[in-house]
Order: structure tokens, then sequence, then C-alpha cells
């Protein structure tokens, strides 16, 4: 028999198979789904968000920190360019009282005197008023010589202090904060007995100073 001479009946066998097909791939994709635990699609879910969140958090925790930071540096070193220019004022000030022989101070009148204190008076108050915005005046003499702050210019002898002791100022010394502003020049003595071991605990003090100012 010919494909035309087929009845509708003797093809509906043939059309069913066909239409048959899909509905067992659905079936088995149904079947899949099935399989899948949706508690642990949640967990992992549940993981995934909160690896996330810690991240996040994290991030802006240390945005914080550094925002901090950033902040109180430069509410600290704000005035360090004012304050580096005010410091020739206050060399010029302690010449000024230097140059004076500690005999025309002794006879000096009334005058000389009051001209005197003056100088005097004005030279603590800038000092004081560069120490209530962080700038400090070092202090080194009788101190271990200490490249951080200090900037030696000669060496003294003497055999009463251990070597590498500063035993002179030039010229003043300033740091704001925990920076140097401006290293004092100082004179460091030379032939006295080797330093003590314990003096290494200024020069390891000495490795984090920030000479960034």
């Amino acid at each position: 028999m010919s494909d035309e001479n087929k009845t509708p009946a003797d093809q509906e066998p043939e059309l069913a198979t066909d239409a048959g097909k899909p509905a067992a791939e659905a079936d088995t994709a149904a079947a899949n789904e099935a399989a899948v635990d949706p508690v642990e699609t949640l967990m992992a879910e549940n993981a995934e968000l909160k690896d996330r969140a810690l991240r996040t958090m994290a991030e802006m925790e240390n945005l914080r920190r550094r925002t901090e930071k950033e902040i109180k540096d430069a509410r600290q070193y704000a005035v360090t360019g004012f304050a580096r220019d005010l410091l020739s004022v206050s060399d010029n000030l302690r010449r000024a009282l230097d140059s004076l022989p500690e005999e025309a101070r002794q006879s000096a009148d009334a005058g000389l005197a009051a001209l005197i204190e003056g100088v005097e008076m004005t030279e603590r108050d800038l000092l004081n008023q560069l120490d209530k915005n962080g700038v400090k005046k070092l202090e080194p003499e009788g101190q271990k010589f200490d490249p951080n702050f200090h900037q030696a210019m000669f060496e003294v002898p003497n055999t009463e202090v251990p070597n590498n002791t500063v035993v002179q100022v030039v010229q003043a010394g300033y740091q704001i904060g925990d920076r140097v502003l401006r290293p004092a020049m100082v004179g460091v003595s030379k032939g006295g007995p080797k330093e003590a071991p314990a003096a290494d605990a200024g020069a390891e003090a000495g490795q984090t100073v920030d000479k960034s100012a």
C-alpha cells in the first residue's frame, strides 16, 4: 500500500509517537530539577551573600580608618609650611640675645634692660604659640646623636662623655607631631668612652620618626 493510500487512522500511531517525545523530555527535566535540594541551594546563596557582606564591611572599615588618619594628619600638619617660615624669626631673636655679652647685660641701663626683656618675652611667646600648634623645640644637648633629629656639623674632643654625644647646639631643631620640621645642627663629642648598649634604645625610637614634614 502506498503512502497516498494510507488512512488517517493508519497515521495516528506515528503522530502520537512524535508528540510524546517533548513530553518525555519535560518529565526528565522536571525530575532533574526535583533532584536538586532547595535547602542546599539556599545555604549556598546565603554563604555567598554573607561573604559579600563581610568583604563590604571590611572595605568600609579600612576606608573609615584611612579617612580618620588623613583628617588627623591634615589637622596636625596643616601649619607645617607656616611654622617652618616662623623658625627664621625665632632664630633671629635668639641670635640677637646671644650677641649681647653677659657683661653688657649686667651693666645695662633701664632702657637696654627693658629691650632685652622684651626680646626674651617675644621669643618665649613665639615658642609657646608654636607649641600650641604641635611644634616643639628639640633639646638635644647631652643626648646621644640621632641622625633622625640631629645634623652633625663638627666633632668636639671630649673624654668625659661617651662618643657621639651632643655637646653643642649650633641651630635649634624642631619637630611637629612625629615628623621632623627641622633637624638640630649640633657638635658631637669625640674621644670619650664607647657608648653603653642601653643607648641603642634611642636609635630604635628614632627609626620610627617620620621625616616627611
